[in-house]
């Protein structure tokens, strides 16, 4: 079976390197002046039927989601309904579908969602991906198509989860580029540090700690070499998997 993936998974090592588990900055509507609280929830179920599968997502305060997807030979679909939480404009409704077409070496989708309350599409992007085993490169539009990413990531040694990862960013509505740069190493099997940089002088690295298999512990801190005023945030998250 030549399985092209889920939209969500078009570069989804190269992201995930580069941005995930690193000191969030919400809205300043939505923090406290020296804390920061939000809670993640997801649960999945698998193979209601060959190939279907449900997904929720629970952000707190920021969205909620449902998805179902369904993933067969060269076709990945997910149909979903989400609420978006905003400071402004308060929670809005949206209805989310992309597809992917391809297999597991080449694949190449869209993602749209259309926000229900206000009539307008809240999201229109398209990606392609190139997949081996030790290179994955993608090139996706966001923001409707106003900016592009280009990114790749490089499996250095697969047995110490040793990898690199970079991101090239351009906006075409103020002609803005930028370029994200980021690598990986386990010092052991359940300790993995990672670490980034990009070209706005904003830094950041975390180690996180897994427990049992389930329960991770990530210590995160992040700084602004360009903002001499900006003090530097440590942030300590937890999460737990079934």
């Amino acid at each position: 079976m030549y399985y092209p993936g889920l939209y969500f998974d078009i570069g989804r090592k190269a992201r995930d390197l580069l941005y995930n588990g690193y000191v969030q900055r919400p809205p300043k509507d939505l923090h406290f002046q020296r804390f920061d609280c939000n809670l993640d929830l997801s649960c999945q179920f698998r193979d209601i039927v060959p190939g279907l599968r449900t997904l929720f997502k629970l952000s707190i305060p920021d969205s909620a989601k449902v998805e179902l997807q369904y993933l067969q030979k060269y076709v990945g679909i997910t149909g979903g309904l989400g609420l978006i939480a905003d400071p402004l404009t308060g929670i809005s409704p949206l209805i989310n579908f992309s597809g992917v077409l391809g297999s597991d070496f080449l694949s190449l989708g869209t993602d749209v969602a259309f926000d229900i309350s206000t009539g307008t599409l809240n999201k229109l992007n398209a990606g392609l991906s190139i997949n081996s085993d030790f290179l994955i490169a993608s090139l996706t539009l966001h923001d409707k198509l106003d900016s592009w990413k280009a990114s790749c990531y490089y499996v250095m040694n697969p047995l110490t989860n040793t990898a690199i990862g970079a991101e090239l960013k351009h906006t075409f509505s103020n002609s803005d580029s930028a370029i994200t740069v980021g690598g990986q190493h386990a010092l052991f099997p359940s300790t993995l540090m990672k670490a980034r940089i990009n070209t706005y002088g904003r830094a950041g690295a975390l180690i996180q700690q897994v427990f049992w298999g389930k329960l991770a512990l990530t210590l995160a801190g992040e700084a602004d070499f360009m903002d001499i005023n900006e003090t530097p945030k440590i942030g300590l998250s937890i999460a737990f998997r079934l």
